[in-house]
Formats: C-alpha cells, structure tokens, sequence
C-alpha cells in the first residue's frame, strides 16, 4: 500500500470534479449491486504515469466539458482500495485487471471499459473527448 499522504493529492484530483471514493467492497457491491439505477462512472486510479498524465486530466476534461455526465462518479484507488478495486474487478469481467481504468455501468450492467493500453500514448484531451463521446450514448 501507498503512504496515504503520498497518494492524497491523487484522490483530490478527482474528489475536487466530484468524485465519490469507494474504498470498500461493500461500498462498490451496495452501489452497483441489482438494484443499480442509472450511470456510474468508475475510475480505477492510480500512481502511474499514464494516470497522472492523461487519465485523471482526460476524465476531468470530460466531466467538465460533456453536456450529458453519468448520474453518479466514483473512484477506487489500486494498491490502496484493494477489497474495492477486487470488487470493482469482478464486476468488470471478462476484463483483465487494468489500472488506470475506467467502467461505465447502466442499470447494473457495464456498458463500456476503457484499459491501460487505451489510456497509455494518448493525450487527456483524446481520452476526453472520447469519453464525452461515450457518455453521450450511454448517459442521454
């Protein structure tokens, strides 16, 4: 696990757009459990680079950009949130692990997962806009 207050400012980059931390499996299981209504966005966060370079700024992009956002944003934090990132895992299969990634539920269903290798060697702004794209078809 991380120093907390070496990821800290991590968790704030997105807690600060709006962002609801789940750091438990019960939080992940009760939120997007059966009775799921709506649009979550869930973004695994991370310590790496291609987080700190082009996830965390992509999806803050998006969030304040789109005209149509997920009803509800949250975030689990890998190495440190390690019972909410597993839940979140088996919500996410047949997708391997990824982090930084990012899962889109409607309805309790995942409905769109972007991975590591989607987020590494492009820029915030092409996360973003195809984020915004996305939410556009699933959140509307």
């Amino acid at each position: 696990m991380y120093p907390e207050e070496l990821i800290a400012p991590m968790r704030a980059e997105l807690s600060s757009v709006g962002f609801e931390e789940f750091r438990t499996a019960e939080q992940v299981a009760t939120h997007l459990g059966p009775d799921h209504k709506g649009t979550t966005l869930v973004v695994v966060n991370s310590v790496c680079g291609c987080a700190a370079g082009a996830a965390r700024p992509g999806v803050t992009y998006a969030v304040e950009n789109s005209p149509v956002k997920p009803t509800t944003l949250a975030t689990v934090f890998a190495g440190n949130d390690r019972d909410a990132v597993e839940k979140l895992r088996e919500l996410c299969l047949p997708y391997p692990p990824s982090s930084p990634a990012m899962a889109l539920f409607k309805d309790g269903e995942l409905v769109h997962f972007i991975e590591r290798h989607h987020i590494e060697g492009r820029n915030a702004k092409m996360i973003g806009d195809h984020l915004v794209e996305v939410f556009e078809h699933f959140c509307a």
